[in-house]
């Protein structure tokens, strides 16, 4: 379950969290029983409506109103929708001739993965060396925030780089599939510029991530060939329906975010109460730096609590726990890692 190091299997596809079903055969434990905390996923989600049959009965249709609700929420005209954001990632690499790329490291390790088997030469980059890269780099790929470590960085930065790049005919993408919360750090509404790609999703804030939804922002001659390469009907017409409501549900995004942002905090407090003080993160997940990644992985997982293990560095990042009742798990399970001695004492 590491992320850091990934190793594809025999045709080519990573390890990735939320394997939850692995997680149970392995340790014995009924599916029932886990508290996940391994995908960054919100716990809160949208909550879905009955869909109607019509949804299920006819093609997908791009006058629908999925993609003007989009532009309203993205506060942009330049987007195409896609099956997920990791349609558009796999894709994008063969949009343009091999070259030099920079990948943000440690981060979601597909963006290197699918880089590199297009042919080109990838290059992880730390974020403190993120400046170079926009200066030598063809493309550079940055997660904002990013994940696992939640690193942030200016607008004005990110805007900097992208002129930097787009100067010699460089992209800058960003994926922002954890930036729901925060949304005027976005760099959606700078979009259409000629060489920003800006990534976003409904799997983690909306927790949709079964819909399948995204979108490429982008400038138009872009988004075309994106759309060319992905082919008719990348969405299903019960996927549209879904995603089009959510994105026109102000209330709802209003108030899970002031929700999202207060658990966030309530995370990292309770795991710098019990000697895991984060070293990053976002509303979304918490992220904890520790030689002791391995053993803390495996001593969560087998009191039913899976999270995401990173090798490196070697860390751990954390979702958000949903009830009263799984904050008090993982505060249960916390207390027996803080306290060793104490926990064999009571069995």
């Amino acid at each position: 379950m590491s992320d850091s190091s990934p190793h594809a299997d025999a045709i080519g596809l990573l390890p990735h969290g939320g394997r939850l079903r692995a997680a149970a055969e392995r340790y014995g434990i009924p599916l029932a029983d886990w508290l996940d905390l391994s995908t960054g996923i919100n716990p809160h989600g949208w909550p879905v409506p009955a869909i109607p049959p019509s949804a299920w009965a006819r093609l997908p249709e791009d006058d629908d109103g999925l993609e003007q609700a989009a532009r309203t929420y993205y506060g942009t005209d330049s987007l195409l929708a896609v099956a997920g954001s990791q349609a558009a990632i796999q894709t994008l690499p063969r949009l343009r001739p091999r070259g030099s790329v920079g990948v943000i490291a440690p981060g979601y390790n597909e963006h290197a993965h699918v880089w590199q088997r297009a042919g080109h030469t990838v290059t992880p980059v730390s974020a403190d060396t993120l400046d170079s890269a926009a200066a030598d780099m063809d493309v550079l790929v940055i997660i904002h925030p990013n994940n696992p470590t939640g690193a942030w960085f200016s607008t004005e930065t990110l805007l900097q780089w992208h002129a930097q790049l787009a100067a010699r005919g460089g992209w800058l993408v960003v994926d922002e599939a954890f930036i729901d919360a925060t949304p005027e750090q976005s760099l959606a509404p700078y979009c259409p510029r000629l060489g920003l790609i800006v990534l976003r999703s409904l799997g983690k804030f909306f927790g949709l991530a079964g819909a399948r939804v995204g979108f490429a922002i982008a400038e138009p001659a872009l988004l075309e060939s994106l759309k060319s390469s992905l082919g008719p009907w990348p969405i299903a017409a019960p996927s549209r329906h879904v995603a089009m409501q959510a994105l026109a549900d102000r209330d709802w995004q209003e108030a899970v975010r002031r929700r999202l942002i207060h658990h966030g905090e309530r995370l990292a407090a309770l795991l710098t109460q019990y000697g895991l003080a984060p070293s990053g993160g976002c509303a979304l997940f918490q992220w904890v730096c520790t030689p002791q990644s391995i053993a803390l992985h495996e001593q969560l997982a087998r009191d039913g609590i899976l999270t995401r293990l990173f090798d490196a560095p070697a860390s751990l990042r954390f979702g958000l726990p949903n009830v009263e009742t799984e904050w008090a798990k993982l505060a249960v399970a916390l207390t027996a890692v803080h306290h060793p001695e104490a926990n064999r004492a009571a069995r």
